[in-house]
């Protein structure tokens, strides 16, 4: 039919492809148009924000964005359901049946016609075979995973206060960490802001000496983004929180209470979190004939269409993008994901016009690690001046505060942005300092 709309369908609601439908529901609107999210979950939280939700130390509630009322505002649609599959030769997706919380189905498995498809769905972390990982170990990739973290954290907690109580001072709660990227160094350090208020909510005798955290990686060293004095500082900061730091100590099987390593020796452990390692979605193998690399990652040109189809583009964690000239792929960073999303926008808005695509270039503005309220180390401004400029203490903290400052405004455009922002430290001085339930 002459008069049907361009439809543009972005699969992921995560920080590239909110901002991506953001900005194309905001330039074309719904008159031509039929801009669509799809994604599993209802809300959007910032992916690096998920460590302090884990353990306590920021209420989701307060800082998640709602796809509905995004959508309205914004000029998309939002369809909650998970990718099954990709139809290349007529042009649509399939979504799996979407289920309650009883098993019950609540829509069926649905189809929708794209024009052009964004993949932005983000990937899951990687186990590398080891066994036991999937069984019993902790994953910090979507809230639900945050939340569940975090009610065990306070149900062991509640259990080694009791244990105190009742006549065993030596009780503990052991928490083993499995990879020494941000993710694990950025948790280790909050579970100790976090255990130093459980006393005021009503767990008398337990506080951050009742704490037993151990960081695994099998690499030389954590942080392997960041440079090697700023990675020392680091690791010298959590240890002095009293964080176990272990490097060149490789995990080979996963127990339900217990961390074997390749030396033979058992880490005892309440919790153990796996945060090595990034590879794509499960069951991505099965969605469509795409090239995929050996991490199940989307392969991608430089234009970040993917190989096999010029109406299908990849971003972020879910795609591989190897640019000429360089030796490895972009890195799975939220900053990557960010440009990407810019990318694709401008590439979407020439292809419509029919002008040539232009190839992406990444810009390393460099990384940062935040160790809760007790410091913050990393680069800045990466490639952009030939080298780095390392930064730590406030300048670091007030650096890494503004990159969520700058998703906010990527996902809600500058005037909602700013003012969310404005609220956010209203927020901070006025609500709890430590989420429970």
């Amino acid at each position: 039919m002459s008069d049907q709309k361009t439809q543009i369908v972005v699969v992921g609601g995560g920080a590239g492809g909110l901002e991506l439908v953001r900005r194309l529901g905001s330039k074309y609107g719904r008159e031509k148009h039929d801009i669509i999210l799809v994604d599993r979950n209802l809300t959007h939280i910032w992916k690096p924000l998920l460590h302090e939700v884990a353990a306590g130390s920021l209420d989701a509630n307060l800082d998640e964005v709602g796809y509905g009322g995004h959508a309205v505002r914004w000029g998309y649609r939002f369809f909650n359901g998970a990718l099954e599959s990709i139809d290349r030769t007529t042009r649509h997706i399939v979504t799996a049946p979407l289920l309650d919380d009883q098993g019950k189905e609540v829509i069926g498995r649905h189809r929708i016609r794209y024009d052009y498809l964004v993949l932005a769905f983000g990937g899951v972390s990687n186990d590398f075979g080891v066994p036991g990982v999937r069984e019993h170990a902790q994953f910090l990739e979507h809230r639900g995973q945050a939340d569940s973290f975090r009610q065990k954290l306070l149900n062991a907690c509640l259990r080694a206060n009791h244990e105190h109580n009742t006549g065993n001072p030596e009780a503990r709660v052991r928490i083993c960490i499995i990879g020494g990227g941000a993710t694990g160094v950025e948790l280790s350090a909050e579970l100790y802001n976090a255990a130093k208020s459980l006393r005021y909510y009503g767990l008398e005798v337990f506080d951050e000496s009742k704490l037993e955290v151990t960081l695994l990686e099998a690499g030389p060293r954590i942080l392997p983004q960041i440079d090697a004095e700023l990675a020392g500082t680091a690791r010298h900061e959590l240890e002095q929180l009293g964080v176990s730091v272990r490097e060149n100590t490789q995990v080979v099987q996963v127990n339900e209470h217990s961390v074997e390593t390749r030396a033979g020796e058992a880490i005892p452990a309440d919790l153990i979190v796996w945060a090595a390692g990034v590879k794509g979605a499960d069951g991505v193998t099965e969605m469509s004939d795409l090239e995929l690399n050996r991490l199940s990652q989307f392969v991608v040109r430089p234009t970040l269409q993917t190989t096999l189809d010029d109406h299908i583009f990849a971003l972020g964690d879910c795609a591989s993008c190897l640019l000429p000239g360089q030796e490895r792929p972009i890195p799975p960073r939220a900053q990557s994901a960010h440009q990407m999303a810019s990318h694709v926008f401008d590439n979407l808005c020439r292809m419509q016009q029919g002008k040539p695509l232009k190839d992406f270039v990444y810009r390393d503005h460099g990384s940062l690690v935040s160790l809760s309220r007790f410091s913050t180390v990393g680069s800045l401004m990466g490639n952009l001046i030939g080298g780095r400029m390392a930064v730590e203490g406030r300048l670091a903290r007030w650096a890494y505060q503004s990159l969520y400052r700058m998703h906010l405004i990527a996902i809600h455009g500058w005037w909602r942005g700013i003012s969310l922002i404005v609220i956010g430290h209203v927020n901070q001085i006025v609500r709890p300092k430590l989420k429970l339930h």
